[in-house]
């Protein structure tokens, strides 16, 4: 690909990734709300998660060979399709409140999201120099978490601006009916959106990527250490990120917190500034690597303030934004939101260190990392059930240990293995 045309896939890939950040941070609002309409427990509604992001894990190498076919802007438009598809679907699941049918919509939505991410990350790692791959990422990423900050407000003001508190307990079954019609004009608006979208893509100016010969004559990506822990790096992060982003609305329903569909966005606000360091620092003032490892080091910080800081007082949200009036967040959920920060920079770093070296591989590999997201499949159902063995969703996040641990070690050694001997 010309380094010297990029602006114009850069900007096409830019408005995909807010598309991206919209779709997938929607999910933080509608668990508390599917939990009231469809009567879920908060582990039922945790599957929501599942349904989404076990797309990436099911269709990712399907998508792979796919792409392979189609070449890759063929691919985005495929992936645009589908995600019409998973949009029209929320119609008949907002008809009929059934909860079954919103986890198809949403593992449809799910597939989509699989092809576009399959073929824009590469796209990104590529289209300039490697050491600078994580720059791009945190641009594209800083378009994503703005959507994910946008996406709460927008939901709670066009469904929920009348219902400060949303409790299944002060409804009637009318009203539950009618606050499930409520899904039906904004997945309308969205899939118009995408089918615009899709005219876009299919009629721009957007070059193939052209890899390297590099690793013509090693057909398995399993000869790539870097490329393989990466991938594990990769499923942790996923299902923190998305433990920290989708179930922060839960754990303050559980408090008795209001508005607790906007409270993504927090977790966002903070992802937007991690990625803000990320492209005014990398790699003039920061390597890929020590970001990785900085990330790493303040996630397991932050979840410490979750597991043990107060459920009632209010002193950290007081010194963060104090000046702004927004202070009635307790601790311990400000503390998920700044998992946000910790998390801003995982992906933009695990991606260029893993994709290395790959070559024609390339393909595959990012398809193996796309497969990774599974984390967010999996990972908070383990969170929901342990806060259920426990009694209690504030330590169930000591569970995020073990991801912080593992991208530590891969930040700190394992991403400079180039052969597992």
């Amino acid at each position: 690909m010309a380094k010297q045309s990029s602006f114009f896939p850069m900007m096409i890939i830019g408005i995909l990734f807010f598309i991206f950040g919209f779709v997938t941070w929607l999910n933080g609002s509608l668990i508390p709300f599917l939990k009231v309409i469809c009567e879920l427990s908060e582990f039922q509604a945790l599957f929501v998660t599942f349904a989404f992001y076990i797309a990436y894990t099911v269709m990712a190498l399907p998508m792979a060979y796919v792409l392979e076919r189609t070449g890759y802007k063929n691919g985005m438009a495929l992936g645009l399709g589908v995600m019409v598809l998973g949009s029209l679907l929320f119609i008949p699941a907002a008809l009929n409140a059934e909860f079954i049918l919103f986890l198809i919509a949403l593992f449809t939505l799910g597939t989509g999201l699989t092809i576009l991410q399959t073929a824009s990350n590469p796209y990104v790692v590529h289209i300039g120099p490697l050491e600078s791959a994580a720059m791009r990422i945190s641009i594209m990423g800083l378009i994503n978490k703005t959507a994910g900050v946008l996406v709460p407000l927008i939901f709670t003001a066009l469904i929920l601006s009348d219902m400060p508190t949303l409790s299944s307990e002060s409804l009637s079954q009318v009203q539950i009916d009618e606050l499930a019609s409520r899904l039906i004009t904004p997945y309308i608006l969205m899939a118009i959106v995408l089918s615009g979208l899709i005219v876009l893509v299919k009629f721009s100016a957007i070059p193939e990527i052209e890899f390297s010969e590099e690793n013509d004559k090693d057909d398995s990506i399993l000869n790539h250490p870097r490329l393989i822990l990466g991938a594990i790096a990769l499923f942790f992060y996923v299902g923190i990120e998305v433990i920290a982003g989708d179930t922060i609305g839960l754990y303050a329903q559980t408090l008795d917190v209001e508005n607790v569909t906007t409270l993504t966005s927090y977790t966002m606000v903070f992802m937007v500034l991690g990625y803000l360091i990320g492209v005014a620092f990398i790699p003039r003032f920061l390597s890929q690597e020590k970001a990785l490892l900085f990330s790493a080091i303040l996630g397991i910080l932050f979840l410490l303030g979750v597991a043990f800081s107060s459920t009632s007082t209010h002193t950290i949200a007081e010194i963060l934004w104090g000046w702004s009036g927004i202070t009635t967040l307790p601790d311990s959920i400000t503390f998920v939101a700044l998992l946000g920060f910790a998390n801003a920079l995982v992906w933009p770093t695990i991606w260029p260190l893993a994709l290395e070296g790959l070559g024609k591989l390339t393909a595959k590999g990012s398809a193996l990392l796309i497969m990774a997201i599974a984390g967010g499949a999996i990972l908070p159902l383990v969170f929901g059930k342990v806060s259920e063995i426990l009694g209690s969703m504030q330590e169930a996040y000591l569970i995020g240990l073990v991801c912080y641990l593992f991208i530590f070690m891969y930040a700190l050694k394992w991403h400079k293995k180039s052969s597992w001997s």
